[in-house]
């Protein structure tokens, strides 16, 4: 249970860091609810495609629908919609700032609807994620106009980011109530990608597409990894481990997205932006490892720094 739950970790934060690079290349020509709208049409297709070749239930009744739609609304719609608006304004680095903020919004949230007690741990991890990632992004943030642009687009992130987190709550909700996380995922997404396309028919928005590698390859990367995996992981994750702890999930994106970006944008590593990564480093274990082993840890650790001081 624990390797497996690792692997989800992993594979959740290596998938979605990544998606940090290929979303701008989904910004140019075709609209960005257009695009949203292409992405996650096709990932429902081959979640469903995939759920009738392994002969999984499809069959729910309206009520499971319900729920269905509306945590593909906005697990796979709204939220999506603002988040690519406010990153045609400013970096995807800041972005990543503003979302990791979800770990928050997660714990307060699942207290909120579920009652959740609060660890300590995660209140202590939380903090240190969320500066750390404030220290790695410093840069981008002192470069910040004080314009109107900008500030709309961190509020377009923020509310986009408080949305993302309402649909963490439903399916954690869902997952409770026996919905499958696969089918829930390939109804939710064809239920977010028919409402953008209903949007961006409703602004006039052009259906169009642009027929190039980059945007090809950046759309079926982020339908087929960073949607069908991506979110079969991360969901998956939610229901065993909880909403706060896979939250935490969030804020190490943004690591991911700075290391492909010192490989493929030259990014600089700067003293602050090493101490925002040991920072997120040690919240994420004071978040994931359970408090008995990190107490083991350190009694084993005190004698050894003891005797080396003598």
């Amino acid at each position: 249970m624990l390797t497996n739950t690792f692997v989800l970790y992993l594979s959740t934060v290596l998938i979605w860091g990544s998606t940090f690079i290929a979303i701008p290349l989904q910004l140019g020509e075709v609209p960005g609810d257009v695009s949203i709208a292409y992405r996650f049409g096709l990932a429902a297709l081959v979640l469903m495609l995939w759920c009738h070749l392994t002969k999984r239930n499809m069959k729910f009744g309206f009520r499971q629908h319900f729920w269905m739609m509306a945590q593909g609304l906005m697990l796979f719609g709204f939220n999506y919609m603002l988040v690519y608006q406010a990153a045609a304004d400013i970096t995807s680095g800041l972005i990543a700032v503003v979302f990791s903020t979800i770990i928050v919004m997660n714990i307060i949230n699942g207290a909120l609807f579920f009652g959740n007690r609060v660890p300590r741990a995660v209140i202590a991890g939380a903090a240190f994620g969320l500066v750390g990632i404030c220290l790695v992004f410093l840069p981008e943030v002192r470069a910040l106009d004080a314009d109107g642009t900008t500030l709309r687009a961190i509020i377009l992130s923020l509310v986009g980011t408080f949305i993302t987190s309402f649909g963490n709550m439903l399916s954690a909700r869902n997952q409770s109530s026996q919905l499958p996380v696969m089918q829930s995922n390939a109804y939710g997404m064809a239920y977010g990608a028919l409402a953008l396309a209903i949007i961006a028919w409703g602004r006039g928005s052009p259906f169009a597409y642009e027929a190039t590698w980059t945007y090809t390859g950046s759309l079926v990367y982020l339908a087929l990894i960073g949607s069908v995996l991506g979110f079969g992981s991360f969901l998956t994750l939610l229901g065993r481990i909880g909403p706060e702890r896979a939250a935490y999930c969030m804020v190490l994106f943004p690591i991911v997205a700075l290391a492909l970006s010192t490989v493929f944008e030259n990014y600089v590593w700067t003293a602050e932006a090493v101490a925002g990564v040991s920072l997120v480093l040690a919240g994420n274990l004071l978040v994931i490892v359970p408090k008995e082993k990190l107490l083991r840890v350190v009694r084993t650790f005190r004698p050894s720094v003891s005797r080396s001081t003598e």
